[in-house]
């Protein structure tokens, strides 16, 4: 099935054919047509499936057909909200690629700069606008933005919205908005607080799920290394000197824990740049230019700088840090093998992080495999093994019950006084 059998107008089809857009991938196959009846929608898919373009594609026809119907008035008539600057600015330059033969218009605004030259925009006149929370409401009550006019509106990366404590700001966004519309929300991932948010926004939609929720994506290649903490920037810089990794965007927990690897690897000779919150938004912007156009060859980043990175050749992602919520490995790890291409996941463990990597295993329900044999392996993180409870004949005897059924053995729980416990079981309750 290609683009040209979705049903879609010239100036569509044209603009996709010169980005190269033959196959829509499942989610936007599934997704577009829904959306061009206009049905509310809820769609789970995590990062990389190409679902900017499941809803950019038919809202840029809908309010084109608009348009072209005798809609005069150039208003905001469709909303997007989106937790991060990076995503934002992402999903802009995609409806500018996908609807630059349609004549619509659209704005950007995000918080972290001055609000002049998006406010200009806005006063000129926009049909469609992508936002982050905080500068939308900012410039709702200012008046600059009013969202009587908003016909389809889009809630996307809500999981994320919720890890980056938005909701309340959503939820005021949401009650400003007309109760007559169509509206769209995607999340990666459907925890309860999401579900329920999600049946205050939407009305009778249809759910489009294209991958078993919270897993990864099969065609990314995954190895894990057993590694002391403090040979873990060793060996990244051993890992970063093979010329196999073309780029690479290497994850930590910490914005200083960033700045301090990319200082690492600079001075190992290896060009990196740090993303996170704490730089300006010109030079993320510029950080991430210059790793999109091959200039800087590494990305150091926070989650959350990272959450808007869109770069379809991305050839690895590291893990120099093992995240402690599960769900973000699944996050970090789409950021290569994005649209169907194939891609590589390294992620480094040290003793600390191993309860961490317990719970990824069990979300994505498979271990991720280990490289036995490197010069770094940590033998003792490598090597070690559950400790079973060692049970002796009188021990035995003793758990008999007059049945002749073995008694239930009950664990000894430490005490805060008893710091001299002997434990005899491994599993301690």
């Amino acid at each position: 099935m290609s683009f040209a059998n979705i049903n879609l107008i010239k100036p569509i089809q044209n603009a996709l054919a010169e980005e190269g857009y033959t196959v829509p991938t499942p989610i936007q196959k599934q997704a577009i047509p829904i959306i061009l009846e206009g049905k509310d929608l809820l769609g789970c898919a995590q990062t990389g499936t190409g679902k900017t373009a499941a809803f950019a594609v038919p809202i840029l026809q809908l309010l084109y057909n608009e348009k072209t119907a005798g809609f005069k008035r150039r208003t905001i008539r469709s909303l997007i909200v989106t937790p991060t600057r990076e995503l934002a600015i992402q999903i802009g330059e995609s409806f500018a690629a996908y609807g630059k033969h349609t004549g619509l218009k659209c704005a950007v605004v995000f918080g972290g700069v001055k609000q002049k030259s998006q406010t200009d925009k806005l006063l000129a006149g926009v049909d469609i606008l992508i936002a982050t929370p905080g500068r939308l409401l900012d410039l709702m009550n200012q008046n600059y933005i009013i969202l009587n006019h908003i016909k389809l509106f889009v809630l996307d990366e809500a999981d994320r919205m919720l890890d980056m404590g938005f909701i309340n700001d959503v939820k005021k966004i949401i009650a400003k908005l007309p109760v007559k519309r169509q509206s769209l929300f995607f999340s990666a991932t459907m925890p309860p607080e999401i579900v329920k948010l999600a049946r205050t926004i939407l009305d009778r939609p249809v759910k489009v799920e294209v991958t078993p929720e919270s897993s990864t994506v099969e065609a990314i290649k995954q190895s894990l290394y057993y590694v002391e903490k403090s040979e873990k920037k060793n060996l990244l810089i051993h890992l970063l000197n093979d010329p196999a990794i073309s780029s690479a965007l290497v994850f930590t927990r910490t914005k200083h824990g960033a700045d301090i690897v990319a200082k690492v690897l600079n001075k190992a000779k290896i060009f990196a740049e740090a993303i996170h919150g704490n730089k300006s938004q010109n030079a993320r912007q510029r950080a991430l230019s210059n790793f999109k156009s091959k200039q800087t060859r590494v990305l150091v980043a926070t989650d959350i700088a990272a959450r808007g990175i869109d770069i379809d050749e991305l050839s690895h992602v590291i893990n120099f840090e093992i995240p402690n919520i599960p769900e973000t490995y699944v996050h970090r790890i789409g950021r290569t093998g994005r649209a169907g291409l194939g891609g590589t996941a390294i992620s480094l463990c040290d003793t600390e992080e191993k309860a961490y990597l317990r719970d990824i295993n069990k979300l994505i329900l498979k271990p991720i495999p280990v490289v036995e044999n490197h010069d770094f392996l940590s033998r003792a993180i490598n090597s070690e093994k559950p400790k079973q409870a060692v049970v002796t004949p009188e021990r035995r005897k003793t758990n008999i019950n007059r049945n002749n059924k073995p008694a239930k053995i009950h664990h000894a729980k430490r005490s805060n006084k008893d710091t001299n416990m002997v434990w005899t079981n491994w599993e301690r309750n």
